[in-house]
């Protein structure tokens, strides 16, 4: 489409008075579904308890059914509880008669959804989750249902009216489906202790697990990139240091390797404020001594904070006994996507 009939097209559902009404009908579909979501929450029983229990129990993993617009929720629930402490996949009940079946063991536990409770696809494979032994939890819109009378578990995710106008569409169902399986991975999570430490364990490459995981050590500078003067060096000398590392610092060490100071950017432009003599003056003279280090063990995270606090840009990092094993700065937090 055009620009010139994309234009013509926004022109005319404005010219026609129907913005409002399509606000308007926005708006009723939120309210609906907020509506359903909230009567759920009322409803909430010892129903909700026993499926915990149930999941809790699970020694292999959480098996989550459903079909068409129920499993493309039930993929969600799965990959909500397998990132918060609850290993859990989800089976197309679908496949499940042509073989994926054998994916699930006694083990197990079944969590099946489905918003009529009459889903052919999962009343086919019913006895044989009933020949296995596993428990199975349901998630069903009507109790009277034969998914939910044969369940050990039932959770009614039944709501008054769908959002859609023409009462056909899910949509508050699927809400509903998916408050449920959300305060079930909530509970889990509670119930088992599950840490911000255990999340980021889940997600490395995301920017909590970065945060939580990523050691000073990960990341910083180390051998023969690490900057590193004696006392009594002259600065002309730190600077060519400095500039062969591109740190913008440099660790200023005593004779048994311990180190005294730092000389950074800062102090450089300082000591040329005074007009000082690159070639004659020792870098004992200009350095910044009782400086700020952490160790390798350290969260990254908390050489940010440092940082920022401080106001400095980089950190050197020293063992026990105060030797240099390596320096980052505030680059090296940017390129881990800590910063």
């Amino acid at each position: 489409m055009t620009e010139q009939r994309k234009l013509g097209a926004q022109q005319a559902v404005l010219s026609s008075g129907q913005a409002e009404k399509i606000v308007a009908l926005g708006r009723a579909v939120i309210e609906t579904e907020a509506e359903a979501v909230a009567a759920l929450a009322r409803r909430m029983d010892q129903s909700f308890v026993e499926a915990c229990r149930y999941l809790l129990a699970c020694e292999g993993r959480i098996v989550v059914l459903g079909m068409g617009k129920s499993g493309h929720i039930g993929g969600k629930i799965a990959a909500t509880l397998a990132s918060t402490g609850s290993p859990a996949f989800f089976v197309h009940p679908g496949e499940a008669s042509h073989g994926d079946l054998g994916m699930i063991t006694p083990r197990d536990v079944v969590l099946a959804i489905s918003n009529s409770g009459e889903t052919d696809e999962l009343l086919t494979i019913l006895p044989i989750l009933k020949r296995l032994g596993v428990p199975m939890v349901t998630m069903t819109g009507r109790r009277a249902s034969t998914l939910a009378q044969e369940a050990d578990v039932n959770l009614d995710i039944s709501v008054e009216t769908e959002a859609c106008p023409l009462g056909l569409a899910p949509t508050s169902s699927t809400t509903a489906a998916l408050a449920m399986g959300d305060a079930l991975a909530i509970a889990l999570l509670e119930s088992r202790g599950f840490t911000a430490e255990d999340f980021a364990r889940s997600h490395p490459a995301g920017s909590l697990g970065r945060r939580l995981l990523l050691h000073v050590g990960d990341i910083m500078h180390r051998g023969e990139r690490l900057p590193k003067v004696t006392l009594g060096t002259s600065l002309l000398d730190t600077l060519e240091e400095m500039s062969r590392t591109g740190l913008g610092m440099s660790a200023v060490l005593d004779a048994e390797g311990r180190l005294v100071g730092i000389f950074t950017d800062g102090d450089l432009r300082r000591a040329l404020d005074r007009g000082i003599d690159v070639r004659e003056t020792r870098i004992d003279a200009v350095m910044t001594a009782h400086c700020t280090t952490l160790e390798a063990d350290a969260l990254a995270v908390e050489a940010v904070r440092i940082m920022e606090s401080r106001s400095i840009n980089g950190l050197l990092v020293l063992d026990r006994e105060r030797r240099l094993i390596g320096a980052l700065n505030m680059h090296d937090l940017l390129r881990a996507g800590v910063v």
